[in-house]
């Protein structure tokens, strides 16, 4: 017989990180790789720059000829040359002698420094910049101003990017710098999603008597995509084992990662899930204690992570966001699980039953506090106050009465403009 414990949010998260596991390693193109977790460490084969280059327009020179130079009396150099990126220039400079370089561009031999163009006498036309046979310096420069130096940034040999490391958009520029087109990372978490009950109808579908439509099943895909994994839906099961038992076996004909189900792991005379989960899978059944949300199950069906979620819309999405998210994200290769989490000081009273609770709420920035004003109605059916808000405001547990003026810890959903 599964076990109906009423267990902590820490306990159940505990458990729930404790039955799942990094997944294998997979090689995908570049751009593939963006918001992905490292699976091996990259070491650069080449120095960035891979060669001296001019970090400006200007004019490569020798600095010891321009050691005298100002506004008034300008030192004049030769020009030999015009150099654009890309471009190589052959022949070496001589002292007195200067050329035209461009930013990006390789500096030339015997020269050390770059003079900005705006510190000469060429005059700007646009892309008519006829080559001077002459130019005058007006200031000097030190060795090595206005160069980047051969493996400035990155040393060949260097390790750049440690395994674990979520990728952003720099770390994909880094990794094209490198020549690095394909990548190392944790694969995506395939995560089956499915809702349950004979109240629900699919979203296209007109309303009718009893019915309501599936927003679970939305809510949750949306939720998993957000994460960077891979959505499953395995539709509705109505209220018999036979069809619970039908899209599960869809998800693991799926190949699917991790389960997650709403509604129906309750105590109605209808939670047939928690039937089939009982008589076939290794799952327990928990009464969370947290508000929104109670109703938990977890454990294995077909020897993949189960996770069943309240039925009611807002129960589900904390419970997912409480839970789920966690799960997925470990399986991702990630380290840290949680949202962003602030101090706010309350605008209103909260009240509580006791439970770990989770309220909904709107964060705004104040000077330099922040402050945490609820979005109305906290019943779990009621979605409009979750769409409201960019935040969960956590009551502890055992408390029940939190007065404004206090303080309290935020998770934020969102870091909205003005919240910084």
């Amino acid at each position: 017989m599964a076990k109906k414990e009423y267990i902590t949010v820490q306990e159940a998260l505990t458990a729930v990180l404790d039955g799942v596991q990094v997944l294998p390693t997979e090689h995908v193109p570049l751009l593939e790789a963006l918001g992905r977790v490292l699976a091996e460490p990259v070491t650069a084969h080449d120095n960035l720059p891979p060669f001296p280059n001019s970090s400006m327009d200007g004019y490569a020179l020798r600095a010891a000829d321009v050691a005298h130079a100002t506004e008034n009396v300008p030192t004049v150099l030769r020009v030999i040359g015009d150099i654009a990126a890309g471009a190589i220039m052959k022949t070496a400079l001589k002292p007195g002698e200067a050329a035209r370089i461009m930013t990006g561009a390789p500096m030339p031999s015997g020269a050390d420094a770059v003079i900005p163009v705006e510190d000469t006498n060429e005059p700007w036309r646009g892309r008519e910049r006829p080559l001077p046979t002459h130019i005058n310096i007006h200031r000097p420069v030190k060795p090595n101003d206005n160069v980047r130096h051969i493996g400035e940034d990155i040393q060949a040999g260097q390790t750049v990017l440690q395994a674990g490391h979520a990728l952003r958009p720099q770390e994909v520029g880094i990794l094209a710098s490198l020549g690095i087109h394909h990548v190392p990372v944790i694969r995506r978490p395939k995560v089956g999603v499915l809702a349950t009950g004979d109240e629900l109808i699919a979203v296209e579908s007109p309303l009718t008597p009893g019915k309501i439509r599936n927003s679970n099943g939305y809510t949750q895909v949306a939720q998993v995509l957000a994460l960077g994994g891979i959505p499953i839906s395995l539709g509705i099961a109505r209220d018999t084992e036979n069809d619970v038992r039908d899209k599960l076996q869809a998800g693991l004909d799926a190949n699917v990662d991790l389960f997650v189900s709403s509604a129906g792991v309750s105590l109605g005379a209808y939670d047939v899930v928690k039937a089939v989960l009982e008589h076939e899978g290794n799952v327990s059944f928990w009464r969370v204690r947290m508000r929104p949300g109670k109703p938990l199950a977890y454990g294995k069906y077909g020897g993949i992570p189960y996770l069943g979620l309240p039925g009611n819309p807002v129960s589900a999405m904390v419970s997912f966001e409480r839970f789920a998210r966690a799960a997925i994200l470990k399986m991702a290769g990630h380290t840290k699980f949680d949202r962003p989490q602030i101090t706010v000081t309350l605008q209103d009273d909260i009240e509580s039953d006791g439970r770990e609770s989770y309220i909904r709420a709107v964060v705004e920035k104040q000077g330099d506090a922040y402050i945490g004003t609820t979005t109305g109605g906290q019943g779990s059916h009621m979605m409009t106050s979750l769409v409201k808000a960019n935040a969960l405001l956590i009551v502890p547990e055992n408390v029940k009465f939190i007065a404004a003026g206090e303080q309290v810890t935020a998770w934020m959903l969102d870091w909205p403009e003005k919240v910084f």
